[in-house]
């Protein structure tokens, strides 16, 4: 019997990596220098948003996609913040209102108009406290609309209300700081990866743990969920401190299906999933490389593809929404490069290849769409629902007809799971945190100072009042 090899039939076998030139990208950007493990860069299909360095806080660039090329350095940011920006997220739905948090502790919620701005923004149409330090990551629900949750270095999850502006609900279950957040399909799971090294799936509502994974061998950075699979897919680092990925049972966090070895490098690996075309994009931080796999129902489950390939180190990745991308092309992803050697944000399209120009149904099926599936109020009283699908033949131009309003409210606490949240509202800054350890440590020297001036007063005190009982008495 002759040796045949063995070919995998797949029609995103030979997807290839196509680097925009250089007049369709966008130079000439500030990138921000922070090292806190985050893309810093979040884009759809109007705006490209990238986190800055500025000088006396925070701020980011709102550009119109169509505004490529150079970008001035007088160009109008976002800059609100107290502290350095890091994180933010567009809406899904809404496609003008984008999710900011800072080393300040505040989250916000900026409104960014028609055209792009004009001018500074420096008033948030919603700025929401209640972490006691810096927040760290962002997340929209995938499935309603004004669901926000934000993860602070307090070790807490907080689901707020949009509609209220207020938190609704607090996770509390994490003994760390909480390094990665991903929804599944419908929004009704939240898997965390922290840095007590434990991956878990929690229930967001209630808050309870459903599974719960101690990746000792495996030291989890980022987590994703694979789309309706009930799986989950992390990268990490092995024992021997090269990047590693595994690939989980939802139901079962006991042992993970497979773990493969990517390389020895030190830099993050990122983990992007299109669940519509069952591909997985890897890209390490301070790489030039995109690899990217089909991950399969049987094993052995990862299919390695091909990669990207590029001499200018990435420091994030933005990636456009589905109905973003150019349907004509055969463009099944795309990402927005940040190069910060450069000041360079570079767009790179994963393309099909196809000889024929028509719509190519098979690479593009129904896909989550601009329509939210819930209201905050039936999300929360434990409704789930699939996303509302949408066609990229004829509904990817379709514009979203919602509106973000602001709520009024005048309260002076915030009270959840029992907790006051605003009882006593931290300072905004990190400074602000250090001056004032160093009063409550000038305070607490103060107080003991105090204390010993009394401690003697009370020896002498002693001391006369035995001195006065040995005093013989006159008869």
């Amino acid at each position: 019997m002759s040796w045949r090899p063995q070919y995998r039939s797949s029609k995103f076998r030979n997807v290839y990596g196509k680097a925009a030139s250089r007049e369709h990208c966008f130079d000439g950007i500030p990138i921000t220098k922070n090292v806190h493990d985050n893309h810093f860069c979040a884009v759809n299909a109007r705006f490209l948003a990238i986190v800055t360095e500025s000088a006396g806080g925070g701020s980011f660039l709102v550009i119109p996609l169509e505004q490529t090329g150079r970008i001035e350095p007088n160009y109008p940011k976002v800059c609100g913040h107290q502290g350095n920006v890091l994180d933010i997220k567009w809406n899904p739905f809404i496609e003008n209102i984008i999710a900011s948090c800072s080393e300040d502790t505040s989250v916000r919620i900026w409104e960014i108009p028609e055209g792009g701005l004009k001018r500074n923004m420096t008033e948030a149409v919603l700025e929401l406290y209640g972490h006691s330090r810096r927040v760290g990551i962002v997340e929209w629900h995938p499935t309603t609309n004004n669901i926000l949750l934000s993860a602070g270095y307090d070790y807490k999850v907080l689901i707020w209300n949009l509609e209220e502006g207020e938190p609704v609900k607090m996770i509390d279950c994490h003994g760390d700081v909480i390094l990665c957040m991903s929804f599944n399909a419908d929004g009704s799971l939240l898997a965390t990866a922290c840095k007590d090294k434990r991956l878990r799936v929690v229930e967001p509502r209630s808050g309870r743990v459903l599974q719960e994974a101690s990746c000792k061998n495996h030291r989890v950075n980022r987590v994703v969920f694979l789309g309706s699979t009930k799986r989950l897919l992390t990268t990490g680092v092995s024992r021997w401190n090269t990047r590693q990925i595994a690939l989980w049972d939802q139901e079962d966090l006991s042992m993970p299906l497979i773990e493969e070895e990517i390389d020895g490098l030190s830099g993050l690996l990122f983990p992007f999933y299109d669940a519509d075309t069952h591909m997985l994009y890897l890209a390490g931080k301070g790489d030039g490389n995109i690899r990217y796999y089909e991950i399969g129902s049987e094993k052995p489950y990862l299919n390695y593809l091909m990669e990207f390939r590029s001499p200018a180190p990435q420091k994030g990745l933005g990636v456009m929404p589905k109905h973003g991308l150019d349907v004509s092309a055969c463009e099944v992803f795309r990402f927005y490069k940040l190069i910060t050697l450069k000041g360079l944000i570079e767009p790179i399209s994963m393309i099909v290849p196809r000889r024929s120009e028509t719509y190519q149904e098979d690479i593009y099926p129904m896909t989550p769409g601009t329509e939210p599936a819930l209201t905050p109020d039936e999300w929360l009283s434990g409704v789930n629902r699939d996303p509302i699908l949408m066609s990229l033949k004829e509904g990817y131009k379709r514009n979203s007809k919602l509106v973000f309003k602001a709520p009024v409210r005048e309260k002076k606490s915030v009270v959840v799971n029992g907790i006051d949240l605003l009882e006593n509202v931290p300072p905004r800054t990190e400074n602000g945190l250090l001056r004032m350890f160093f009063r409550q440590q000038d305070e607490i020297r103060r107080l003991k100072d105090e204390l010993s001036q009394k401690d003697i007063q009370i020896r002498q005190l002693q001391l006369e009042l035995k001195n006065l009982r040995n005093i013989p008495k006159n008869n």
